[in-house]
């Protein structure tokens, strides 16, 4: 069951501060632990790529674990996604935008009988690990997008070190353009112009400091309930904001 505390701003807060007590009640839910069981017991007899998305109790969990739940049904997608030669830059994963593609095959490369480097393939432990994250993330996304959207960005900010690398992720690029204010309509630029704007608002090397992804994290929150949840935001009376006349620059200033 998912906790919800009026705003974006204080639930996200209250996520991150209790992260380890959170993921433990969510591995102990009935359902949760009885497909954990399930993939823990059942991941390792599987040896091909179409044994994997064949098996979809299997296949499921492990496509929830890297945030592609929404594409569980695509088997035939994920199959060329999975076979995909991660070493040619022209192969099929390499070639979509969305890196959570070749993340998933770099996980269950071992699976590819063509993969050149198996040294990626996640252990049932990191898996399980993720889709706890993930699934605790989806839960509370059904609340409020942006606490989920905070998680997640909290979860992954690490593991980017380019600009390219934050524009092909929609969740982060979200989290992003929202906290500092960039316009939809950059994302119809070409790339060099969107990179040139990205490391203008924003030093990449901060993605490795969790203090300043925690600074990042609490502007965007308190944007998004300017944004997304006006109508029911408490929490920015403590700063002495009027959400009914609160506008972006007012709260960028708090930062």
């Amino acid at each position: 069951m998912s906790i919800y505390l009026g705003t974006t701003y204080a639930t996200y807060n209250y996520y991150a501060k209790n992260s380890d007590k959170m993921l433990e009640q969510q591995a102990a839910d009935p359902i949760t632990k009885n497909a954990t069981a399930y993939y823990e017991e059942n991941i390792g007899k599987v040896t091909s790529v179409d044994d994997f998305v064949s098996n979809y109790r299997l296949f499921n969990y492990a496509m929830t674990a890297y945030g592609l739940s929404d594409m569980v049904y695509a088997k035939a997608y994920m199959a060329k996604v999975l076979e995909s030669d991660l070493s040619d830059k022209n192969s099929f994963a390499n070639k979509l935008t969305d890196t959570r593609f070749v993340n998933f095959a770099k996980a269950f490369a071992s699976l590819n009988p063509d993969a050149t480097d198996t040294s990626t393939t996640a252990s049932t432990e990191s898996v399980v690990n993720a889709y706890m994250e993930q699934s605790l993330e989806d839960d509370v996304g059904q609340t409020d997008a942006g606490v989920q959207l905070a998680l997640y960005f909290k979860r992954t900010a690490s593991t980017v070190s380019t600009a390219f690398g934050l524009l092909a992720d929609s969740a982060m690029w979200k989290v992003v353009s929202t906290a500092y204010g960039l316009p939809e309509s950059l994302g119809s630029m070409d790339l060099d112009t969107q990179k040139t704007v990205v490391e203008s608002k924003l030093d990449l090397t901060d993605l490795q400091d969790p203090e300043k992804v925690d600074k990042l994290l609490a502007r965007f929150a308190a944007l998004w309930d300017i944004t997304e949840n006006a109508s029911s935001a408490p929490i920015l009376a403590l700063f002495g904001m009027d959400t009914s006349s609160s506008s972006s620059s007012e709260t960028l200033a708090l930062f």
